[in-house]
């Protein structure tokens, strides 16, 4: 590890990163991938952005961002300043110093973990990969991924961890939508297996984060993302089952929740709703919980309740919507049902794993007469085999006024909630933005 030929690569590494002669490559270029390459170009470096989609690779060319929170100003600004190059020419590869890959690391069908998108983009560059590079993983997995994964099939190719090249993992940290952080202000957790690894990594991600938190591995690097997430997940499960009991007691429980907030220390807030949705909540706790049930037997009850809970909620939803009709002497068949958001949560274009997507497609099974209303999603087709497109409904007073209920599941800031309420003829609010009343049923 100390000869002079293995100090070369590490050297020169450091040399262009220090120098900001980098050259970045990022693939995947989506939520996670294209504000971090963003945040590299408007430090001067240069980014090439990697996606297999075409469409985003055309579209980020014409200086047009694909992501609704990400300004298309930043895009416009990396092309034209030739800091950032979009391309699916994965080619391109052999020009790079550091690559971060940012691809999805969804369940399968089985709820495991699927790593394909990230062994599929190793197979994409090994071809291209050359002594002195470092690749830095930024996809949420199960600890151990990127020594006991990653690690080999890079190695496939002659090339040594830590020796003539070099790999980190550093989990993201972006939350879409979230105006209350810089990019640059959230720091950055950085693992590698290897002193040169880590020393590496670290320098990168200093380009454009002034706190970079370095830790003893990659594995502690991946539990740590891990237990940001699990930490979520399990305190909205505790607030979704407190809703519940709320509910049976009459009260209001983002009344209670408000009221506890005063307490200025030993509590953290969270929100209700009618599910978890996103690419880290539903997801990521299952991975840990997979590893553990998979390599040690162990049971990770507290996340497996979290999801349990999580994952009822929707039909918590039609459950209070069904009672609720049925007073009204109506069924859920045929019934003119109005679903407000589509998105997992306010303000941003992202359904993955909406829970709104659940509940529409059960009321459309069920026979309901359903049209949706979300800013960020003019068409929307919600059977998998894409018979059907549904068109986003404007929200005039008299189409509300047609509607039987109209059922919150998306607080988007841009509704006009006093204009619902009075023209509504119930409303079913998951998100807590109305006050009771006799046609406000909180669910």
């Amino acid at each position: 590890m100390n000869t002079s030929k293995q100090n070369i690569y590490y050297k020169n590494l450091i040399n262009k990163i220090e120098s900001k002669k980098v050259n970045i490559g990022v693939i995947g270029i989506g939520y996670v991938g294209l504000p971090l390459a963003l945040s590299f170009s408007q430090k001067g470096i240069n980014v090439i952005g990697f996606d297999i989609n075409k469409n985003v690779i055309n579209t980020l060319k014409e200086g047009h961002s694909h992501i609704n929170h990400i300004d298309s100003i930043e895009v416009k600004e990396g092309v034209n300043s030739k800091k950032f190059f979009p391309t699916d020419d994965f080619s391109f590869i052999n020009k790079i110093d550091v690559i971060l890959i940012c691809v999805p690391t969804p369940l399968n069908d089985k709820r495991e973990p699927d790593l394909s998108f990230l062994t599929n983009s190793i197979s994409l560059i090994k071809s291209y990969l050359k002594k002195g590079q470092l690749i830095s993983i930024e996809s949420t997995t199960y600890p151990g991924t990127t020594y006991e994964v990653v690690k080999p099939l890079i190695e496939l190719n002659n090339l040594k961890i830590g020796n003539n090249f070099f790999l980190t993992y550093s989990p993201e940290r972006e939350d879409p939508g979230n105006q209350d952080f810089k990019r640059s202000e959230i720091p950055k957790i950085v693992g590698g297996d290897t002193r040169f690894c880590a020393e590496i990594g670290k320098k990168t991600y200093e380009l454009i984060n002034s706190n970079v938190i370095l830790v003893s591995s990659s594995k502690t690097a991946e539990m740590t993302k891990l237990l940001e997430n699990v930490f979520r997940a399990v305190n909205i499960g505790l607030i979704n089952e407190l809703k519940v009991v709320a509910e049976h007691l009459d009260l209001d429980i983002n009344e209670i929740i408000n009221a506890a907030s005063s307490k200025p220390f030993g509590f953290k807030p969270f929100f209700p709703g009618p599910g978890v949705g996103g690419h880290c909540i539903p997801i990521d706790p299952i991975y840990l919980s997979w590893k553990a049930k998979k390599e040690f037997n162990l049971q990770i009850k507290f996340i497996d309740l979290a999801d349990e809970i999580n994952s009822r909620m929707p039909n918590h939803v039609i459950n209070k919507l069904k009672v609720s009709l049925e007073k009204r002497s109506k069924k859920i068949k045929g019934c003119k049902i109005l679903i407000l958001g589509i998105s997992y949560k306010k303000n941003i274009d992202d359904c993955r794993e909406s829970p709104s997507l659940e509940i529409t497609k059960s009321l459309i099974k069920m026979g309901a007469n359903v049209s949706y209303n979300d800013p960020f999603f003019p068409f929307f087709y919600f059977d998998n085999d894409k018979a059907e497109c549904l068109k986003c409904l404007d929200l005039t007073i008299k189409n509300i006024e047609n509607q039987d209920c109209v059922i919150l599941l998306t607080d988007h800031d841009i509704y006009k909630y006093q204009m619902i309420e009075k023209h509504s003829k119930l409303i079913i609010d998951t998100r807590g933005r109305f006050n009771r009343s006799e046609k406000i049923i909180k669910a």
